[in-house]
Order: structure tokens, then sequence, then C-alpha cells
């Protein structure tokens, strides 16, 4: 029987593990909206569909799916991918599900945190957030995993990413935001992450790229993908939108140590040749307090959007000159893995890519 925990993690030598460690299975959400997802979400439910095919090659998939689509999903996704439904308001569990952590003995918990669409009343992208804010917990009960639950502390899984070996890493822009915790100070902050994801050390990153969605998360600028190496996005086209962002996070991992004191490796990894933007039409129903989609409006494409998964690498492909590059980047900084490309343009339409709508379950 699952239940909340009233403790920490770091109290209960519980830890989260960084992504490359095994995998149980991938969870992900449906997407629905009609708000944010367009032609309702026909084009977004087949990218999804092929992100979810792509990752049960590697590790099994379960999809979370409302009521009203619980029918369509299970006819569009294949038989060995599991079909459960969950209430929700949109479909990155990355932010709204749990953040697994995992101790010596084989043990799994979940942190559940507060989450408030990505801002709250001061600049979220939606309200109500309720039943997002709930499928954390009903995923640990399907699961019958015991839970930490946040009450007074907000966070996305979107915007932290770990080695395993007691450093995280984050952005100022998203993590300082007013919108999240401005009852707490950037320390206290830090205490919140020490103790919930058992680390000993905080990197920041100044900013994120996409300071009108997520306020910047950390998971289309930066990663771990070894034990005192990261990748980080980058440009040496001076006129490209996201130039100065690429150039200080470079700056800022490349003089960092981590936990351990190790000088961190950091690996470039390239960003779209062209924009990938808003074309034509894009028929989202209107709905007060949504972002507008506009024709030429430049959408938040990194290929650092990427889900490590037990064998694979699942990376963003956009139709763009650099695509095959990409590939070909990540696979040098993952030898031992097949890296599957998956075309993810109508989930960047929507707001996000592949690591934002999935989450992984560490094997206990």
């Amino acid at each position: 029987m699952a239940k909340r925990i009233d403790s920490t993690p770091r109290k209960d030598g519980f830890r989260m593990p960084a992504e490359w460690e095994p995998q149980d299975r991938v969870w992900m959400l449906w997407p629905e909206r009609p708000d944010n997802w367009r032609d309702g979400a026909k084009p977004a439910q087949r990218a999804f569909t092929n992100v979810a095919k792509a990752i049960s090659e590697f590790t099994p998939v379960t999809v979370c799916v409302s009521n009203a689509q619980y029918a369509n999903c299970r006819y569009m996704l294949p038989e060995n991918i599991r079909v459960v439904e969950i209430s929700n308001d949109d479909a990155w569990i990355r932010d709204c599900g749990p953040t697994f952590v995992i101790n010596d003995k084989g043990e799994i918990r979940g942190c559940d945190w507060s989450f408030n669409a990505w801002g709250g009343l001061v600049d979220g992208l939606y309200f109500p957030w309720a039943n997002d804010d709930a499928v954390a917990q009903k995923v640990c009960e399907i699961e019958g995993i015991d839970s930490y639950r946040t009450p007074d502390f907000v966070l996305e899984g979107g915007s932290i990413h770990v080695d395993g070996e007691g450093t995280v890493l984050t952005t100022e822009m998203c993590l300082l935001s007013e919108g999240r915790n401005p009852h707490m100070s950037r320390e206290e902050i830090e205490d919140m992450l020490k103790e919930y994801l058992n680390v000993d050390k905080v990197l920041w990153v100044k900013d994120g790229i996409d300071p009108e969605e997520t306020n910047g998360h950390i998971d289309d600028v930066a990663c771990f993908i070894r034990p005192g190496e990261v990748a980080c996005i980058w440009t040496e086209d001076e006129n490209n939108v996201f130039y100065q962002a690429c150039q200080d996070a470079y700056k800022t991992l490349s003089e960092a140590t981590d936990a351990k004191g190790r000088k961190l490796k950091v690996h470039k990894l390239c960003m779209p040749k062209g924009y990938v933007t808003i074309k034509g039409d894009f028929t989202i129903d209107t709905v007060e307090g949504t972002l507008p989609r506009e024709d030429g409006d430049i959408c938040i494409a990194s290929y650092m959007n990427f889900l490590i998964t037990n064998n694979g690498v699942i990376v963003p492909q956009y139709g763009d000159e650099n695509d095959k590059l990409a590939l070909e980047q990540i696979q040098a900084m993952f030898p031992d893995h097949k890296v599957v490309g998956v075309d993810t343009w109508e989930v960047v339409y929507g707001g996000g890519n592949i690591h934002c709508i999935t989450q992984q379950q560490p094997k206990a």
C-alpha cells in the first residue's frame, strides 16, 4: 500500500539516480488539450506515438490518458505499451509526474513536487492545474510506491539533471523565478534540492532558452552524460537568438567542478541550423490565459531535450540541416547506446520535447 512519508529522501538514504542508470519503465501523458495542441492534438498524438514506440525498443512504456481519450490512445499505441487512465491538464509528465529516488537496498520512492503550471498565477501557462498536480501521487499509487510530498515547494522535473553522484544541474532563471518559490532564498532552495535529491552540490547555469514557457528549464540547455561529463548546447552563429545563452552556459560549465571535485568535461551539442517556426495557420482554441501562436513564431527547438533510456538515446529531429550532425554528436557521447531520432516538431509546437514528455522510473 503506497503511503506518504513524512521525512526526506536524504534522511532515509534515498537518492535520485542519473538518467543513464537502469530503468524499469518510462511514463508518458497523452496530449489532447485543444488550446495548446493544434488541430485537436491529432498531429501531436502521432508524434507522441512515435516517441513511445522508439522508447519501447529499449524500455517498457506506460502512457497515462484521460477518460475521454482512452479508447483513441489505446487504439493508436501498440499492444506492448501499457495505457492507464489518469485525469490530467496537459501532457508534460516530466514536470508534473514524480521524480523517483532509490536506495542501496533496492527500494524505490517518489518525490511529489508541488506543481503550478510553470509559474502559478504569476506567469503560469494555464489554470487550473489541480489534475496535473495529482499525477505524481497517482503514478506512485499505481506502482505501490511510497512518496514524499513538498506542499510548500514548487519544482518541475525538467528543471533538474543529476549525475547520481551528488551533483544537480539547474538554472537560476527557473528556480529563482517569482512564480515558483518567492518565499525562499537561493540557499533555502539549494537546501531543498539537497534534501530531496540527496545531492551535495548545486551547479547553477544562469539562463535557459525558453523564458516565456518554463522560465528556462535546464533540459533544453545541458545535461550530465556520465559522471564528470556534461553536454551543452552550442552555436557559433552570433545572429542566432540562442547564441548568448549557449556561450554563457558553456563558459559556466567549463569552469565548474562537481560534488566529487572533478572539473567538468563539456561536450558541445549543435543547435538547429535554422529556426523551427510556426508555419501558416495554427489552429488552436483561444482560451483566456494561454499563449497565442502566430505564423513565424520561433519555437524552442533544442537537440538537448533527449531521453537516455537503458541502451538507447531518443533524440528530437526537426527536418533541419543539423539533424544528422546532432545524432552523430550524441552517438559520440554515448558509444554504447543506440541513438534514435524521432521527428518531434509537433511536440515543439506545444512547448517542449522528448525529455519534457517522458519520466523514467529507475529499476528498484
